[in-house]
């Protein structure tokens, strides 16, 4: 079927194309900032928390690739409307539930309604702006949206908190979800890989347990151990799913995915920096939420409207990004945003109970510019390589890589974080009730609701104490993690300055790389 031209504006339709994407982000960015509720009124202990956070992630990151590439064969506005009714379904389910491991399975539930929104939007923003200039604009302001969510979401995730129960954070996503499938139906023009090849279940399926276990491992290592025999097997596993869907997609006719598009440096450095950009971005939000409102008593709509800085910040340098990478090169766009990057964390290692917002609000300023000029104009170099016909798969392995970025960093900072949070505490093994001791080891916010029930229990002195050494090992907990972040971000822009080219290898509609060669049939250079 030939792709059904649209008898709206592509402007308007981006604007519809990011409602969805907004609604996705701001979905995040409210659990993130209720955090700390389910802490108190679901007794979550740190691990369940990652898995709230992660287990949406490791649907997501499992099957995004599968949805791309079904996406392209099947219609793309049709995998978009399943993607956002199971969303709206999953979301709605969720304000009701009332356990930590139920909670759980809702959140994976809408991980897999995101992995079929996600690609599907941008696949969709790639066959609508044709030409760089245009498509450039739109991928910026589509970047952008993220930036939003970060904001809106935990303003609006404080604000519901403030005035209604835990489950309303989850209930208020599901009408604007609604909306944008009811107007998806009315406005997208259906739009599919013209050649439609046979599907490739194999490919799909091996796709999405490589990754899948990819991510699990890295869910389950900070709790296992990293070099335990479980973490080592799963490591394992995934290195040979990869290799056995690396050598399928080489010599099948029709494949999944062209796997020779990752020897195009342009699409696998920016990957990279994606991936590298988003590893930033969730292990920030994963720590300070925790901060402002256990260490400084900030409540959760106080906690939102302070992280403001960063979400505007990702949203004018997801635009400005794009707008230079075409007039300078991405090379020094991105290098130049992972650079800032490592330069914020670095600062936010610095953080302490005397430091003031305005500081704290100069090192977001930092980190969201940073994100922006990051994540935007590698996204829009990704996205330039992949042909129009298969944006669906090249615009999920742009979100595969934002999701094990994501996770990866929950899973390493958080990692980090809490392996010397909980030694910072076991000095204080002979000096409190061992049923305290072990409580507190959970999580800061499980450390200081313990305190408050030893002063009201009589024993001032020892709530003082264990308030104290929590506060400590957080902050030793924090700086490491953000350190370790600072010289990722900082190796990445080493790395991005040697190896992403400035520009594509064939300008124009997205088309400079579809079968390892570029647009004159001749191999497409791989070097920078």
């Amino acid at each position: 079927m030939a792709d059904q031209p649209s008898r709206r504006s592509p402007w308007f339709l981006l604007v519809l194309l990011c409602l969805a994407v907004f609604t996705i982000n701001v979905d995040t960015t409210i659990v993130n900032v209720a955090l700390p509720t389910f802490v108190r009124e679901l007794h979550t202990d740190t691990r369940e928390l990652q898995w709230i956070v992660d287990a949406y992630n490791l649907a997501f990151a499992a099957l995004v690739l599968a949805f791309g590439s079904l996406g392209d064969r099947f219609g793309r506005r049709g995998m978009l409307v399943a993607g956002l009714a199971l969303f709206t379904l999953a979301t709605t389910v969720g304000a009701v539930v009332g356990t930590a491991d139920h909670l759980i399975a809702v959140r994976a539930v809408m991980g897999v309604g995101a992995a079929m929104i996600y690609p599907t939007t941008l696949s969709i923003l790639t066959n609508v702006f044709t030409e760089r200039g245009p498509r450039a604009v739109a991928i910026g302001i589509w970047g952008g949206v993220t930036g939003l969510g970060v904001a809106v979401g935990p303003i609006v995730g404080g604000w519901l908190l403030a005035h209604f129960w835990w489950g309303s954070v989850f209930l208020a996503m599901a009408p604007p979800a609604a909306l944008a499938a009811a107007l998806t139906v009315a406005i997208v023009p259906t739009s599919r890989d013209p050649a439609t090849p046979p599907l490739d279940v194999p490919g799909l399926a091996l796709s999405s347990l490589a990754v899948g276990a990819l991510v699990w491992t890295l869910i389950e290592a900070p709790d296992q151990g990293w070099g335990s025999a479980r973490s080592v097997a799963g490591w394992l596993l995934a290195a040979l799913l990869a290799t056995a869907l690396v050598l399928r997609e080489r010599r099948v006719a029709h494949p999944m995915i062209d796997v020779r598009l990752f020897t195009n440096l342009r699409f696998s450095a920016a990957s990279g920096a994606v991936t590298v950009a988003f590893f930033n971005l969730f292990g920030f939000i994963f720590l300070i939420t925790q901060y402002f409102q256990f260490l400084r008593a900030y409540s959760a709509f106080e906690t939102g409207v302070r992280l403001t800085p960063v979400a505007v910040c990702i949203a004018g340098g997801s635009v400005l990004g794009t707008r230079l990478a075409v007039r300078v090169g991405t090379r020094r766009v991105v290098a130049a945003g992972l650079l800032l990057l490592g330069l914020a964390y670095a600062w936010i290692s610095t953080l302490s109970s005397t430091t003031g917002y305005p500081e704290i609000a100069a090192q977001m300023v930092l980190l969201g510019g940073g994100l922006g000029l990051t994540s935007a104009p590698a996204t829009e170099a990704v996205m330039g390589v992949v042909p129009a016909a298969k944006a669906g798969i090249g615009s999920a392995v742009n979100d595969a890589t934002r999701q094990v970025g994501g996770t990866l960093g929950v899973a390493v900072i958080g990692s980090i974080f809490a392996s010397l949070y909980q030694h910072g505490l076991t000095r204080l093994d002979g000096e409190l009730p061992p049923a305290a001791a072990a409580t507190a080891r959970d999580s800061i916010g499980a450390a200081l609701t313990t305190a408050d029930q030893l002063a009201a229990t009589g024993l001032p002195a020892q709530a003082s104490t264990l308030a104290s050494a929590a506060s400590a090992a957080f902050y030793d907990g924090l700086q490491a993690g953000c350190l370790v972040a600072a010289v990722i971000s900082t190796l990445a822009a080493i790395g991005v300055i040697r190896l992403l080219p400035d520009h594509p290898s064939s300008p124009g509609n997205g088309q400079g790389f579809s079968d390892g060669r570029a647009g004159d049939g001749t191999p497409t250079p791989i070097h920078a």
